[in-house]
């Protein structure tokens, strides 16, 4: 059914744009889904709010029947899920099929998480003497502070930022969900210092009031974004798998480990619903663990 297909492209194009996927991942994710969905068509099932948990519990069941690996299972429930997270998020399905569905455990992956000393050196490593490198610096300053989705932060207007009450409106999705978030104050500095000796210097004639432009004056792409952080992040001397929303994902870790409470970290990432959050929690205990691993002396390995 072309309604399946059409929603399918629509969130592979998102994964490429937004999450910065490679063409391996988008074509197994691709595969992963198509196969979801010509068993639920089996099954009777012709449009996305006609799915119901029972149906997509037996196609894991019937994956396990025939010896489906349990990590493979796993990855194509995970899939689904995005998808149907993806599907939610821009209004086009009401309720999130997949909450109830139970699959393997151990297998879901962890966000990476930077340090804050790694968040600095990040923030940091953009020049401050071009205006690209002013913007970008401003960019990624307020997706650390307010926990921005890249597309968020490509989609602002000059009026969504007020630097007098230090606050942010953004809005998201098809079903164009608003939600007025805090900014803090370097982040401030730096939009107001791209206000100030940046943007001036990207403006053309053609140019709207987007916030952030690109070296033409249009409001800058995803991809824009999504590859200066990783020109960055290797500048920056880090390590780790640095994906799009790694400044998110790092700015609600941090807040947890911090002490802020899980709804409050809900309600500034923009989530429908509570369980997409917790995985920072899984976060924060895996950093916990670690910790004790390294330095409580009855874990320590003897010498020789």
């Amino acid at each position: 059914m072309h309604i399946f297909e059409e929603a399918i492209e629509r969130f592979l194009v998102y994964l490429d744009l937004e999450k910065g996927a490679s063409l391996n991942t988008i074509e197994s994710y691709g595969s992963d889904l198509r196969q979801c969905v010509h068993y639920l068509q089996k099954q009777g099932c012709y449009s996305w709010a006609s799915i119901e948990t029972e149906t997509l519990a037996s196609w894991i069941g019937w994956m396990t029947s025939q010896g489906y690996a349990v990590s493979s299972v796993a990855r194509k429930l995970t899939s689904v899920r995005m998808l149907a997270r993806y599907l939610v998020r821009e209004g086009e399905l009401k309720n999130d099929f997949t909450e109830l569905a139970e699959g393997p455990r151990g297998h879901r992956r962890l966000p990476a998480i930077l340090t804050t000393e790694e968040v600095k050196r990040l923030l940091e490593a953009p020049s401050q003497r071009t205006a690209q490198g002013v913007r970008d610096r401003a960019i990624m300053e307020l997706c650390y502070s307010s926990g921005l989705r890249v597309s968020e932060a490509s989609s602002l207007y000059l009026q969504d930022f007020d630097g007098e009450s230090g606050m942010l409106r953004v809005v998201s999705g098809k079903g164009g969900k608003e939600r007025v978030l805090p900014v803090g104050r370097k982040a401030i500095d730096a939009i107001d210092a791209y206000l100030i000796s940046g943007r001036p210097k990207l403006v053309k004639a053609n140019t709207g009031s987007a916030l952030f432009l690109s070296t033409r004056g249009r409001p800058i792409s995803r991809k824009t974004i999504w590859h200066s952080i990783r020109v960055y992040a290797t500048k920056a001397g880090i390590e780790k798998p640095v994906k799009p929303h790694v400044l998110r994902h790092s700015f609600a870790s941090h807040l947890l480990s911090g002490g802020a409470d899980l709804r409050s970290i809900q309600e500034m990432l923009g989530h429908v619903d509570v369980s997409t959050t917790q995985i920072y929690t899984a976060v924060e205990k895996q950093r916990l663990i670690k910790q004790h691993d390294q330095f409580h002396p009855r874990n320590q390995k003897l010498p020789g």
